[in-house]
C-alpha cells in the first residue's frame, strides 16, 4: 500500500513540476511578448499585463504546494537541533499540523469560499475576460495539494523514515 502512495507522491511531483515549468516558460513569453510589442512595433497589448498576474499568481501558489511536498519551505531550525531525537519527532509531527491546519483553514475553506463567491457574482477580469474565479481555484487546490503532502509526510515521520 505504501508503495502505491510513495509512486502516487512521486508522479505528483513530476506533474507539478512539468506544470511550474509550462506555467513560467508562458510568463516568459508574454513579458517578452510584451517587451517587444511596446518598444518595437509601439503598440501595447493591455492582455499580456494581467496574463502575466495570473500566471504569477498560479506560479507562486503552485510552487508553494511543491515546496511543501520536498519540504524545502525556508525554515529556522537553531532551537530544533537542540532538541533530543523524541523532541524533533514531536515537533516534526506539531509543524506537519499546524500546516494541514492552515491548508484547511486558508487555503481550502477560504479559497472556496472565494471561488464560490467571485463564480456567483459574475467577476470577470478586466482584460481577459474570464471568469476570476477561474484564477482564485489554485488556492483550494493548492490546499488540497498540501494537506495530502502533509499527512504523506507526517506518515513517514510517524515511521521514522523522514527524521530532520
Amino acid at each position: 500500500m505504501m508503495k502505491k502512495i510513495d509512486t502516487l507522491f512521486k508522479n505528483t511531483c513530476k506533474v507539478m513540476e512539468v506544470l511550474l515549468i509550462l506555467i513560467f516558460a508562458l510568463l516568459v513569453l508574454d513579458v517578452l511578448w510584451q517587451v517587444f510589442s511596446r518598444y518595437l512595433l509601439n503598440r501595447s497589448f493591455s492582455w499580456t499585463e494581467e496574463f502575466a498576474r495570473f500566471s504569477l499568481i498560479w506560479l507562486a501558489i503552485l510552487g508553494a504546494a511543491y515546496l511543501s511536498a520536498k519540504r524545502e519551505h525556508l525554515s529556522m531550525d537553531f532551537l530544533y537541533q537542540k532538541f533530543s531525537s523524541t523532541q524533533k519527532k514531536k515537533a516534526l509531527l506539531f509543524i506537519e499540523l499546524c500546516i494541514f491546519l492552515f491548508a484547511l483553514v486558508v487555503m481550502v475553506i477560504g479559497g472556496f469560499n472565494l471561488v464560490y463567491t467571485t463564480l456567483d457574482l459574475e467577476q470577470l477580469s478586466g482584460t481577459l475576460r474570464i471568469p476570476l474565479g477561474y484564477v482564485y481555484s489554485i488556492f483550494p487546490f493548492s490546499g488540497l495539494l498540501i494537506m495530502c503532502f502533509s499527512l504523506y509526510h507526517a506518515s513517514k515521520i510517524s515511521t521514522n523514515q523522514i527524521t530532520e
